[in-house]
């Protein structure tokens, strides 16, 4: 719930016209996971992502332009054998690719990931982080949300710590994911460990 007087701001602008914004930053959600688990194909996926939804309904008429843009989405993830597939076929990480394929469609500066290894296998997780790794190294910006400090890539190089809707410390990422800070945001004691780039708490 809002607070009053509070205000948000998308890349730096409080008001957007919504069309304009989604060429500019694509959403990975697991809300839209829950909604795209039905008959509808890879291929329907991604193509919705020209209509903002979910799936292709029958008032829905993608032109070949979007069909093409589509395919060469998928093909750039690797899940072109998704086209014809059912979301509710496939894995979790098949969809969870799907969908950054539907947020890619629009060739956006950024993707915003929200809580993205939510009900992902350990090897689904590990094929998403380096998903997003080659992202971010063909100039891709990467938002991540997460509750998760070993979901953030080595490529974030910003981190800011929310607690209870306030911040608590935001910067360069050498200096937040500390011991310390990590230890107040949780609210018990950890230690951090850094490997290959990586963060892990114990």
């Amino acid at each position: 719930m809002a607070r009053e007087g509070s205000s948000i701001s998308i890349l730096g602008r409080e008001r957007w016209n919504v069309f304009e914004l989604r060429s500019l930053l694509g959403i990975v959600s697991p809300d839209l996971l829950a909604s795209c688990t039905t008959d509808a194909t890879g291929r329907d996926v991604v193509l919705s992502g020209f209509f903002s939804s979910t799936r292709i309904f029958p008032h829905h008429h993608p032109d070949p332009a979007h069909v093409a843009r589509a395919q060469a989405t998928l093909e750039r993830l690797g899940i072109a054998h998704l086209a014809n597939r059912a979301v509710s076929k496939m894995s979790s990480g098949e969809a969870k690719r799907t969908l950054i394929a539907r947020a890619l469609v629009h060739d956006p500066q950024s993707l915003l990931f929200d809580e993205p290894s939510n009900a992902l296998d350990i090897a689904a997780q590990l094929q998403l982080r380096d998903t997003m790794r080659h992202l971010a190294q063909h100039r891709l910006g990467i938002l991540l949300v997460t509750h998760h400090v070993s979901e953030i890539i080595p490529e974030i190089e910003r981190v800011v710590l929310l607690r209870e809707g306030r911040i608590l410390a935001d910067g360069p990422k050498r200096k937040i994911l500390t011991s310390e800070h990590l230890s107040e945001l949780f609210g018990v004691a950890v230690r951090l460990v850094q490997h290959d780039g990586y963060f892990h708490l114990y």
